[in-house]
């Protein structure tokens, strides 16, 4: 009787096609998994953002729409409103973002002090306002800086001024009342970013430059701002984006007015689809806007900060 004995090039074969039908169970089973989520993605993320580059392309009253192309694009540059609301939107962005970036900075760098008292307090009071009703603070604000509101009544009390200051009618008192209610609302959200990144800074950097007599407030633009820069450039997409996209305030607090001088892009939006006769197809055009300005911004950040 002779035994029959595998040569390593009979048994090489068989451990590839093994190798091969294993690697393609744990692929089969992978896809298994991924599949509903890629799924859910497609369909809730992918064709929206399709079909509105698709309903771009198109205008009409309602759902009765014909195709004209880049006739829409056309529209944006002879569309006065439009234009008022790109130039509201903008300045909301270039004042309210770099104010409300310097005041998280600020309020990061004194919070992190290991001498001040009562610190977990303050950050929660801070925080605090970026945690509420979108609708219930801007409402608050718009009782607060009324005519005969604590605002108007305080600064008559203390005599700063003498008449109430038209808020709500003056373009651009509505104008400052909504910068400083979205910055109210969302500097706590930036300084909590700040303030965990400054406690992961080495103190031994601090001790070193106290050493050496340098003054807190170089130690604050030479040391802390450098090291910050990546939570920087985070937080300041992020602002931009979200400034682009305002809505709620200027809903619940001017309605765009007085005279479209606080009406925004996203406002817009909203008015030719639900308030105006809708015109869908004119409104993903306006929509396409913000995203273009944000890519854009974004880009330029990314630029501006990046190490030589």
């Amino acid at each position: 009787m002779t035994s029959h004995v595998e040569t390593p090039e009979l048994i090489q074969p068989k451990k590839k096609k093994q190798r091969q039908s294993f690697h393609r169970f744990y692929d089969i089973n992978g896809w298994t998994f991924v599949l509903p989520a890629v799924a859910l993605v497609g369909l809730f993320m992918l064709y929206p953002i399709l079909d509105s580059l698709w309903m771009s392309l198109h205008s009409g009253r309602g759902v009765v729409t014909r195709f004209v192309g880049l006739g829409n694009v056309e529209r944006l540059f002879n569309d006065p409103v439009f234009i008022k609301a790109l130039t509201n939107t903008f300045i909301f962005l270039i004042v309210q973002v770099p104010i409300m970036i310097l005041l998280s900075l600020i309020l990061s760098s004194c919070l992190n002090q290991p001498n001040l008292k009562f610190r977990g307090f303050f950050r929660l009071a801070i925080f605090l306002p970026c945690v509420t009703s979108l609708v219930a603070y801007s409402i608050l604000f718009k009782s607060m800086f009324s005519l005969d509101g604590i605002i108007n009544s305080s600064l008559m009390w203390v005599g700063i001024i003498s008449d109430p200051i038209p808020w709500m009618t003056d373009p651009f008192w509505a104008k400052v009342m909504i910068i400083i209610a979205i910055t109210w609302r969302w500097t706590g959200y930036n300084m909590i970013f700040y303030l965990s990144a400054m406690q992961n800074i080495d103190k031994s950097i601090y001790e070193a430059a106290r050493i050496e007599g340098v003054s807190p407030t170089k130690q604050f633009f030479f040391i802390t701002v450098p090291l910050l820069k990546p939570v920087i450039l985070f937080t300041s997409i992020m602002s931009t984006i979200g400034t682009l996209q305002i809505f709620d305030e200027v809903m619940n607090m001017t309605q765009g007015g007085p005279a479209n001088e606080t009406l925004t892009l996203s406002l817009y939006i909203y008015n030719l689809s639900f308030k105006f006769v809708p015109n869908f197809g004119y409104a993903a055009t306006v929509s396409y806007v913000i995203v273009f300005f944000a890519a854009i911004l974004a880009f330029l950040q990314f630029k501006v900060a990046k190490d030589k």
